[in-house]
């Protein structure tokens, strides 16, 4: 039997408009320190958004959350935050904040695949 990992993961969501408080789930982020695994998953579906609100930027929302892909990636361009080290760089991306696109609080589980349990979180959560 393989060993469990312990990890925290966030669900991504869009909110077009802020005031209104209405989301949409639109991805996963996962992390697990010991094994330097920052992870995250992204689907956006703009007949979703745009029902929410037909005026919302959809190319912006895009562009922002493939800095999301590019920060778990450690990616060279994907800024300052993606030369910081894992647990900030999963810190930064599920901070909370006031803005179109937010994160749940972290929560914690255990799995034997992170991958999996990435694709598993995504598909429960967002389909």
């Amino acid at each position: 039997m393989q060993e469990q990992h312990l990890y925290e993961y966030a669900i991504i969501r869009v909110v077009p408009r802020v005031e209104r408080e209405e989301f949409i789930n639109v991805g996963v982020v996962i992390c697990h320190w010991k094994r330097n695994f920052l992870g995250c998953k992204i689907h956006l579906d703009e007949k979703k958004l745009l029902a929410l609100d037909p005026l919302a930027d959809v190319e912006m929302i895009a562009l922002n959350l493939a800095s999301f892909e590019k920060i778990c990636a450690g990616a060279v361009n994907g800024g300052n935050i993606a030369t910081m080290d894992l647990a900030s760089r999963f810190r930064w991306l599920t901070a909370v904040r006031s803005s179109i696109i937010q994160t749940s609080r972290p929560h914690a589980g255990a799995a034997e695949n992170l991958e999996e349990t990435l694709d598993r979180l995504f598909e429960e959560n967002v389909g």
